[in-house]
């Protein structure tokens, strides 16, 4: 193929609700692009999109997928995305090197949550939207209620560009009001033929064109002028102003098509080619530097890279989009995150599985190249000369959390590099062993992404893994003021241990005064604290330490084996074995031998000394508490809320948003295990949510002593 130049790329991603019709389009696409001889389909499996073993058993797009096509010289990169949230990475990733969306629409269920969801993650990004209302073959296809639901639900102003003649299992032509034409279509091969508009639809046809010239002149005071003087404007007047306000996202031009029998692609693309925004033309990428890179082909090289995959005969995959300059075979490039030299040993244009060999990729083109050492995800590729860091890509908090093993410890070596293998292709996707819990923890955006994770080590890994319920992060502390003394006294010939601590603690607050006077046991206790030690600890909160031993009782260098003790009991908390701060020690006394006392006695001296009073100072279990917060259709609203009321949420507010209900709440993190998966149930999978950490807070006391009676249970098995 040849080389395009930059003013000759688009790069489009294609997003909508699952069962939209994404991959038929981008197969009619790469068709009508002479990329592939003959259109595969979902069905038959042999699609360039969803051409792995997942995709081809679900029939639905789990991973996204890159491919090109050549079209009117030019050359139109696309992303398929998967329809489903559970994927979403792949398409913040698309977004990121993406010049404009095209939105499908199944047209027998118009503005779905899908929609709405991806809408949302459209303006987050501030990326132009072109909306296709595909499907209008199906039997159940309805243009006007499409229609009606796109207006009432989206974000941009949706202005009709095309609209259908005879929607339904006959569909095979619509008016094109920007062209003021009739297009038909004969066959399942996208055979068209380009009409005038008939009498019938004349009315129909003029009212849309006038209100397209009204939206095309509304984003540009030149244009208004000449609409106002002439009356109309020239289609190529229109285009200038439909490229304006597709740019800045005040409007969404709104396609028809069938993509399943190619009716409506050329015309898409054509539109693509001459309105939608290109690399020239697209804001410029953001650094984190605070600057801004340009898609100057005569610049610096810069590349970043999207998606990072292991293929099989290939290794490591690096797809990237060349922000600037140009890239060459041969060349060696600095990774600004690592700091190490790559060499771009081959460059690769992406038509699903199939690559296609180039010899240079100007700025703004999208492409791959393989065995880089080292590079993943977000990273930028760019000449030591002029380093640059392109903003990484901002990927979505997990939203489902559980604990994985391997069902043979043989394999647990090749399961945690299997799991950082998929955790580098998908950086949705978090793993960390958590030393607390003594679980390896695996958090994704659902249960069915978790699901095909777990999928991939059974057959492709062939690691047999056991999926569970995480514990749960506990905190412990203290209410009030307690004391307790421990003596550690050993002797088992030669020589023995013998330590003796008598300490003080109370609940840490932030601006505190200093200890001085203490009342707890019946007793007054009045303390001179000399040193103080502060320690913010790493599962949040702070332990304070103070010595206010006097008359040397005890010899301060036995001091710092005391805090260990008392650091190692903060790590496993006395109620539950779980993590405890915020607390204040003072060490006011004790006991030591001349010959007996050691570090070890007084750490165990400490150790048990802060475990006593901490029983006896009002300790309370504090846990982690989520922000959630749900879409969810306005019919659904009831069960969804009693279902988190079940759940001991506290709703905080509910917001009415374009035929959605959007409901925010705070959630035990106990109580969200599996909440997608009966969130779908309840919704018919219409809703979905988000969740992020808010806080820790004090469980309630029927809580708690379950927690207290299943640890003691387990300290007994022990």
């Amino acid at each position: 193929m040849k080389n395009y130049q930059t003013s000759d790329i688009k790069n489009i991603v294609l997003i909508g609700a699952s069962g939209s019709g994404k991959t038929t389009i981008a197969e009619a696409m790469a068709y009508e692009g002479k990329v592939i001889e003959r259109r595969g389909s979902v069905e038959a499996d042999n699609t360039l999109s969803d051409n792995t073993e997942l995709e081809h058993i679900y029939h639905r797009s789990i991973f996204p997928t890159i491919l090109f096509t050549e079209f009117m010289d030019r050359k139109l990169n696309i992303i398929d995305t998967p329809g489903s949230d559970d994927f979403c990475g792949g398409l913040f990733a698309a977004f990121k090197v993406a010049d404009v969306g095209v939105m499908l629409f199944n047209a027998q269920n118009g503005f779905e949550v899908g929609s709405e969801i991806q809408s949302r993650y459209a303006e987050q990004l501030q990326k132009p939207i072109i909306a296709l209302v595909n499907q209008l073959d199906h039997e159940k296809a309805s243009w006007e209620s499409t229609l009606e639901s796109i207006v009432a639900s989206s974000r941009v102003k949706p202005i009709v560009v095309q609209y259908p003649v005879n929607p339904g299992p006959s569909f095979d032509c619509f008016v094109d009001v920007l062209m003021m034409k009739m297009y038909r279509f004969k066959g399942d091969a996208g055979i068209r033929e380009d009409l005038d508009i008939p009498d019938s639809e004349k009315a129909r046809a003029e009212e849309l064109h006038q209100a397209l010239v009204e939206a095309a002149a509304e984003n540009d005071e030149a244009l208004m002028e000449l609409y106002f003087d002439k009356g109309t404007l020239t289609q190529d007047e229109m285009r200038s102003g439909l490229k304006l306000g597709l740019a800045r996202r005040s409007l969404m031009p709104v396609f028809c098509a069938s993509a399943r029998k190619d009716i409506g692609t050329k015309r898409l693309m054509e539109f693509i080619i001459n309105v939608a925004p290109g690399p020239k033309t697209a804001p410029a990428f953001t650094t984190v530097e605070d600057g801004q890179v340009e898609a100057d082909v005569k610049g610096p090289i810069a590349l970043f890279v999207f998606k990072s995959a292991v293929e099989q005969h290939l290794g490591e995959v690096s797809y990237f989009r060349v922000i600037r300059g140009k890239v060459t075979e041969g060349m060696e490039l600095l990774n600004t995150r690592t700091g190490n030299r790559e060499k771009i040993s081959q460059l690769f244009a992406v038509a699903g599985k199939n690559r296609v060999k180039v010899t240079e990729m100007e700025a703004g083109d999208i492409g791959c190249t393989v065995k880089l050492k080292g590079v993943r995800t977000s990273d930028t590729l760019c000449v030591s000369s002029s380093p640059v860091t392109i903003t990484p890509i901002q990927f979505p908090e997990p939203r489902y959390r559980c604990a994985i093993k391997a069902v043979k410890s043989a394999d647990d070596e090749k399961l945690g590099e299997a799991l950082n293998r998929a955790k580098m292709e998908d950086p949705t996707i978090l793993v960390d062993y958590s030393k607390e819990l003594k679980q390896t923890i695996l958090q994704g955006q659902g249960e069915h992404h978790i699901n095909i994770l777990k999928w991939q080590l059974n057959n492709l890994n062939k690691i047999e893994v056991e999926l569970m319920a995480p514990r749960i992060p506990y905190r412990e502390t203290i209410t009030k003021v307690a004391g307790a003394d421990y003596r550690h006294k050993k002797q088992s010939g030669g020589a023995g241990q013998f330590g003796e601590v008598h300490l003080v603690i109370e609940p840490y607050l932030e601006g505190m005064p200093e200890p001085s006077k203490y009342k707890f046991d019946g007793h007054e206790l009045v303390v001179n604290a000399k040193n103080k030690e502060e320690y913010p600890l790493e599962w949040g909160g702070l332990l304070q330490f103070y010595s206010a031993v006097v008359g040397g009782s005890i010899d301060a260098r036995f001091m710092p084996a005391i805090l260990k003790g008392v650091m190692e009991k903060m790590t496993e908390g006395p109620l539950t074995g779980s993590y405890a701060r915020d607390i204040r020690v003072v060490v006011y006394d004790g006991k030591m031998h001349p010959v007996d006392s050691n570090e070890i006695s007084f750490k165990l001296a400490g150790r048990n000394a802060f475990k006593e009073a901490f029983k006896k100072a009002g300790p309370k279990i504090m846990e982690p508490i989520y922000s959630v917060e749900v879409l969810v259709p306005s019919d659904k609203m009831g069960d969804v809320m009693s279902d988190l009321q079940n759940r001991r949420a506290m709703i905080e507010g509910m917001i009415s948003d374009k035929g959605f209900d959007r409901l925010t709440a705070r959630v035990p993190l106990s109580e969200l295990y599996r909440y997608s998966t009966t969130l779908s149930s309840l919704t018919n999978g219409r809703a979905t949510y988000s969740m992020r950490f808010a806080s820790y807070e004090q469980v309630p006391a029927e809580v708690q002593d379950k927690l207290l009676k299943a640890y003691t249970e387990e300290e007994k098995e022990d």
